[in-house]
């Protein structure tokens, strides 16, 4: 009932800048948290960077100062713009949803289908 579609990954030299989006669509009828994941190559999946839907925003040690989590909630969208980069941020990143349906006032948690950042050294 609930689709999130991701954009924006890609490959990039050090230093670079990358900005993903992730778009919901379907029966929803509020989102509460919209956050984005990682995961490395041989390595569990970690948050990056969430956000409430009051704005409050959450990020990962290693990407503070460098990457920005914002959301629109008008296109029900969470962006991240990645700037710095670094080869350690290579991994596959997923957005992340909290959403109540239509259906429901049960929250569910919707995963996008990730996209793959690569950053060359």
């Amino acid at each position: 009932q609930v689709q999130l579609v991701e954009s924006g990954g890609g490959l990039v030299q050090a230093g670079g800048s990358l900005r993903l989006s992730c778009a919901a669509s379907g029966s929803i009828f509020s989102i509460n948290d919209m956050g984005w994941y990682r995961q490395a190559p041989g390595k569990q999946r970690e948050l990056v960077a969430a956000i409430t839907n009051g704005g409050t925003t959450n990020y990962a040690d290693s990407v503070k100062g460098r990457f920005t989590i914002s959301r629109d909630n008008a296109k029900n969208t969470v962006n991240l713009q990645m700037n710095s980069l670094k080869p350690e941020d290579t991994a596959v990143y997923y957005c992340n949803f909290d959403v109540r349906t239509i259906y429901s006032i049960r929250r569910s948690i919707f995963w996008g289908q990730g996209t793959q950042v690569t950053v060359s050294s």
